[in-house]
């Protein structure tokens, strides 16, 4: 009794089971995919810096035949050129120009950036007039016309106010023509005597020359000597005379 018991129960499993294969509408569902979202796209890349060019001239001012220097520097550029005449130059650098006339200069900077330019103007100026060329003299006549002949006080060998006037004069004319040559006579009145007055003729000439050194003039150019009275300038025998023989007279040595 009991085996038949479990004959029926296995029975209807087996029915349970084939109508439930069979029943319509009881499918298994899928599993869903999920798809992940693509990455963004990268950044598009940073644009090139622009290239950047400075130019300058010194002096912007010349006078014609004169120089001026073009002075330059850039950055992000792969070629660099300067205008007119001078064409392509390295990023940074300094060039001599002498333009004959007023000009404008152009940097222009290219590069993977742009392209960009700078100026500088250098004025150039004409030259002032050249004087026309002093008429040229002798010796002999530049000697006649601008070395004068000094005085002297009686029995002085002091350089008075007028004779350093006249000697400042001289020692202009001989710096003018320093290839001329000198000899300083000491001259004296009559009065007194011959010695005496070789000794005060020998102290007025060698007072003019140390006064002609303190201007500038070579000693080596000079030399002294007194003739004391023995060549009077003026016959006389009156003050007028004598003023005139008291004197330090200028020789022009060949």
């Amino acid at each position: 009794m009991r085996k038949s018991s479990y004959a029926v129960a296995a029975a209807l499993t087996l029915l349970l089971i084939g109508a439930l294969t069979l029943a319509p509408g009881c499918k298994k569902k899928p599993v869903p995919i999920v798809t992940q979202p693509p990455p963004p796209p990268p950044p598009p890349p940073p644009p090139p810096p622009a290239p950047t060019i400075n130019l300058s001239a010194d002096p912007s001012t010349i006078t014609a035949g004169q120089s001026s220097a073009l002075q330059w520097s850039s950055t992000n550029a792969t070629s660099v050129s300067i205008e007119p005449g001078i064409g392509n130059v390295e990023a940074s650098g300094k060039k001599e120009v002498s333009p004959g006339s007023s000009a404008t200069y152009t940097a222009t900077a290219n590069g993977p950036g742009g392209r960009v330019s700078a100026s500088a103007r250098i004025t150039v100026t004409e030259p002032p007039p050249t004087p026309p060329p002093k008429p040229t003299i002798s010796d002999a006549e530049f000697w006649d016309s601008h070395i004068k002949d000094t005085f002297f006080d009686f029995d002085k060998y002091d350089i008075r106010e007028d004779a350093r006037q006249t000697l400042n004069e001289n020692a202009r004319a001989l710096a003018e023509r320093s290839h001329l040559r000198v000899t300083i006579e000491g001259h004296c009145d009559e009065r007194g005597s011959e010695k005496y007055n070789l000794a005060l003729g020998d102290r007025r000439a060698n007072a003019t020359k140390e006064y002609l050194v303190g201007q500038g003039v070579s000693a080596d150019r000079m030399e002294t000597i007194s003739y004391g009275e023995e060549r009077p300038f003026a016959s006389g025998h009156d003050e007028e005379s004598w003023a005139q023989n008291r004197r330090a007279h200028f020789v022009r040595k060949p």
